[in-house]
């Protein structure tokens, strides 16, 4: 691995940690050049670095100064992909069915009418029994799916008595295509099987006159996503997919990263590729809400690397962040989106509310129009949102032991690859996957939601 001249660690083949020099009781241990907690011991030369010995400084609120960073250029290359335009405007690169319930207790019958209709169902157990806040997200989370422009043509399912009816769904909804979004009571009808295929059928009509014509870059959004770190994650696949999204930028395309936890610890650097300091400020106290919203709920805001993270090489939230801001690489931040909340421009990155757990992660993400999502893994995972997602191995016995659920292997780093021409090919599946080409996840079938939630259910 290549090691910052201020480390005193260095990962090894096994994917752990170990010291380079004497590290004394509470001295700070140093990775990507930034402290990744302090020793709880003294830490002899060569000396393995884990729990053991190593523990969290985070603390707090949080507190960062503006300290601008320089950033890549930004669309000063043309480039087109395949895609479908929308009559707003938007764009997108599927054009398929979906079946949104309201409610979690019409799951089946939305499962039904997607499999008899060829169409995606996006279940979820919310949107009755919920309160306040809780209600707010389901419905804005839902909205940023009817909206979204991979979707040909959407049919919401609503049940009739429960707290996120249509009606109000419409509210929060605003404008929208009539012709491609329809709305169906099933207390209202007889047989609402027939009458969903029938309302289907024509959306299906509709569709079938659809076709690609070439779309700038610019159009094209890509989510950034890490799940199943590994001590390789922040070496191999997270900076391959950072050095990716600077090529995306350098086209006038957007990013999109969420994980705000996954950010405790490295907000310096991160906030530090700002445009302004407006957008420092506003990116900024989105972080300190989430850590607020931990110490609210009496959790201690250091509690994160899961226990798989942790056999895998990963100690401290610190280190993981540092690994996890890395996918967005240079890109300058343009601001902070709210749950289903879109970007307000074409280019720059956004971070996205919401915590580091996979499913809500990339439901944020697709809910806040990312067309798909590039997903790194150091331990494996078959997940999928409702989108592309692509999956990034950080080494390659993962890529060799599950080829059926990654679709690339960013483990070719550590035997020598060139990150340049690693992250060229990398940017062009992300192209031949806009254009319609499938990932292993979309080929098994995979897709899941998970909405956020903070509140009382009744």
């Amino acid at each position: 691995m290549q090691i910052h001249p201020s480390d005193n660690v260095e990962v090894r083949a096994d994917g752990q940690k170990y010291a380079l020099a004497v590290i004394a009781k509470g001295e700070n241990v140093i990775k990507y050049g930034f402290p990744i907690g302090h020793a709880t011991k003294d830490i002899a030369v060569g000396e393995k670095v884990s729990p053991q010995n190593l523990a969290s400084n985070l603390s707090g609120e949080g507190d960062w100064t503006y300290t601008p960073l320089s950033t890549i250029p930004m669309g000063i290359n043309e480039g087109t992909f395949l895609g479908y335009k929308r009559r707003n405007g938007d764009v997108g690169i599927r054009n398929e069915l979906w079946v949104i319930p309201t409610v979690g207790c019409i799951n089946d019958t939305a499962k039904k009418l997607a499999e008899i209709c060829g169409g995606k169902a996006l279940v979820h157990p919310y949107g009755c029994s919920q309160l306040g806040g809780d209600l707010h997200t389901t419905q804005k989370i839902l909205c940023g799916f009817i909206r979204h422009p991979n979707a040909g043509g959407v049919l919401v399912l609503g049940l009739g008595c429960e707290n996120n009816g249509i009606e109000l769904m419409k509210k929060e909804l605003g404008e929208y295509d009539a012709e491609r979004v329809r709305f169906l009571n099933i207390q209202d009808c007889g047989d609402e099987i027939a009458e969903g295929c029938a309302i289907l059928g024509e959306l299906k009509a509709i569709m079938a006159n659809d076709k690609r014509e070439n779309i700038s870059l610019s159009k094209l959004r890509i989510a950034v996503k890490c799940g199943g770190s590994d001590g390789y994650s922040g070496i191999t696949a997270n900076p391959l997919v950072g050095r990716a999204m600077e090529i995306h930028a350098s086209h006038g395309g957007t990013v999109l990263m969420t994980e705000i936890p996954e950010m405790f610890g490295a907000e310096q650097l991160l906030l530090s590729h700002s445009k302004n300091r407006e957008v420092f400020d506003e990116a900024a106290e989105m972080i300190r809400a989430f850590r607020r919203y931990y110490i609210d709920h009496g959790e201690g805001i250091a509690d994160n690397p899961s226990p798989g993270n942790i056999e895998g090489g990963i100690t401290t939230l610190e280190e993981k962040s540092l690994g996890c801001v890395q996918k967005s690489g240079k890109v300058m931040l343009f601001g902070a989106l709210g749950y289903g909340e879109l970007p307000p421009c074409d280019g720059g990155l956004y971070i996205v509310n919401g915590p580091g757990n996979d499913m809500v992660a990339v439901t944020n993400l697709a809910a806040s129009g990312a067309h798909m999502i590039l997903f790194t893994t150091g331990r494996g995972t078959p997940l999928s949102s409702v989108v592309p997602t692509v999956k990034i191995s950080t080494n390659t016995p993962l890529a060799d032991k599950k080829p059926h659920w990654n679709d690339f292997d960013g483990g070719v780093l550590l035997d020598g690859a060139d990150m340049n021409a690693l992250s060229e090919s990398l940017y062009t599946l992300c192209r031949e996957i806009a254009d319609g080409g499938e990932t292993k996840a979309e080929k098994n079938g995979y897709c899941d939601i998970a909405i956020f939630k903070n509140g009382v259910t009744l």
